[in-house]
């Protein structure tokens, strides 16, 4: 069996101390390319309100794989599309855009709202009809908006129980088919307020006290059945410009293990100068959990004159975004922001790179094989931690690209790489002690291989897109090559 014995984490600065005689050393160098990775990148708003509906405007089929980084397909619906009759659920409506993505390696995720703008009843009307208690309104943050009898659209009473017990009846089913899957991304928690972002300003005008209490049952519900997948929610549940750090709906939240999103940024005519309010409640999550940029819809932005590329980067920067939105044509969005798409790509989420690695020249094999050392330095050249753990691992192949030996280095989590200022980030070394014997089959022969770097699960499983080129097409990247010879004394 492969043994593997835990080594010691060392600074950069004293490497060449511990390589080993007859080694050999590589130094990646970062591609600089666009990476594909769970947990972060560009997402894609494919469903997002009757009037911004972007999928639509994309060719049957494409899976957006043109657009570097759009690793995530987000599925923005109201509850009344996705469960038009109760019990009967319009799944296709997500799983037709979601396997386009899915196919590729690319996640998904979901909103399902209860408040829209744009349609009478986004909560069904047989939740309605069921004896749940509503609120007609007109849309408008000031005079004219608000709760009105003759109102065109209809929000539930967020608290109501018959709603209450028809939403939960509704997130049992959706999370049984969704909850814990690899390819989601995030879920979020979006069932209350206009939009699901949380804010009834605009809408029925719901007093923040009671939200206070309100909003908590919702948050406990996608709990309750979202056991595994990342659940998220909007800063707008403390109200839209609320300077507070620490609101107590989003303390609630972050103390649930519940991400943070803001969907304000570039917003036109409301943040001109600010061109977000939130940056202070972002640092408090994103050290342990996942933070959503969601900008302003491009188009109105652009001609509002509101919309800056130079803002669209720092808004990741601000923020440390593990995720940051397509909100508009892409096609638009691409064509006009292609430098900054490549910055904020080679930002986003986490960026794990080797920036040296070290292994010996030869290694002896079999019954009575000697252990020896790989040392390697690993660095986060992105804006976020990755929020799950994940490790190195080197991998001997021959010519035919036969797995030969993996070494998985469980004793260094890439998670816990630090994050620092573009271009500042620091180089952790760990150096691991490995053995390839002490098994009887498969015999793994004498000669000259191949060496390959991955990263993933603590088994050897790749998993992370890293920056480097020469991959196997498996995410592993080959970095040089080893001799192995049979242990003195093998037979």
């Amino acid at each position: 069996m492969l043994t593997f014995k835990r080594g010691a984490v060392f600074s950069a600065g004293v490497l060449a101390g511990l390589c080993e005689l007859s080694a050999a050393t590589v130094r990646p160098v970062d591609d600089g390319r666009a990476l594909i990775n769970p947990g972060m990148g560009f997402v894609m708003h494919y469903y997002d309100n009757r009037t911004a509906n972007y999928g639509a405007q994309l060719e049957p089929g494409d899976d957006m794989s043109w657009f570097p980084g759009c690793s995530v397909c987000y599925l923005r619906l109201p509850w009344a599309v996705v469960e038009p009759e109760e019990g009967k659920y319009n799944w296709t409506a997500l799983d037709t855009p979601a396997q386009r993505w899915i196919e590729r390696g690319g996640q998904i995720a979901f909103r399902i709202t209860c408040s829209e703008g744009w349609m009478e009843y986004a909560t069904p009307k047989w939740v309605f009809d069921a004896g749940a208690k509503s609120v007609r309104w007109n849309f408008g943050w000031g005079k004219g908006g608000g709760p009105a009898a003759d109102g065109y659209a209809v929000d539930p009473e967020f608290a109501d129980p018959v709603f209450l017990q028809k939403l939960e009846n509704f997130l049992k089913a959706f999370a049984a088919r969704y909850d814990g899957r690899p390819e989601v991304a995030f879920v979020d928690v979006g069932t209350y307020g206009l939009w699901g972002e949380g804010h009834t300003h605009g809408s029925s005008r719901v007093p923040q006290e009671r939200m206070n209490r309100e909003v908590k049952l919702h948050i406990d519900l996608h709990r309750k059945y979202f056991k595994q997948s990342q659940l998220v929610i909007s800063d707008d549940v403390a109200f839209p410009s609320n300077p507070e750090a620490n609101p107590e709906l989003l303390a609630y939240a972050r103390e649930r293990g519940v991400g943070w999103r803001d969907d304000s940024i570039l917003v036109a005519r409301t943040v001109r100068t600010r061109r977000w309010f939130h940056e202070n409640q972002a640092a408090l999550f994103w050290p342990t959990l996942p933070t959503v940029v969601e900008t302003e819809h491009f188009d109105p932005s652009k001609y509002d004159t509101d919309w800056s590329d130079e803002v669209f980067v720092k808004a990741v920067e601000a923020h440390h975004a593990s995720y940051i939105s397509i909100h508009g044509v892409a096609k638009g969005i691409w064509d006009a922001n292609r430098p900054a798409v490549e910055r904020i790509n080679r930002r986003i989420g986490y960026r794990f790179a080797p920036t040296e690695v070290t292994w010996p020249d030869e290694a002896r094999v079999g019954e009575r094989a000697e252990p020896f050392n790989v040392t390697w330095s690993w660095c986060n050249r992105g804006v976020a931690p990755s929020y799950r753990s994940w490790y190195p691992c080197l991998t001997v192949k021959d010519s035919q690209g036969r797995i030969l030996a993996v070494m998985a280095d469980e004793g260094l989590d890439l998670s816990k790489l630090p994050v620092a200022e573009p271009g500042a980030a620091p180089a952790v070394t760990h150096k691991a002690e490995f053995l390839l014997g002490r098994w009887t089959a498969p015999v793994i022969p004498e000669g000259t291989f191949e060496v390959f770097v991955s990263v993933g699960e603590a088994d050897g499983t790749p998993r992370i897109e890293l920056p480097l080129p020469e991959s196997d097409g498996n995410r592993r990247y080959r970095l040089g090559k080893i001799r192995l010879r049979r242990s003195r004394g093998h037979k």
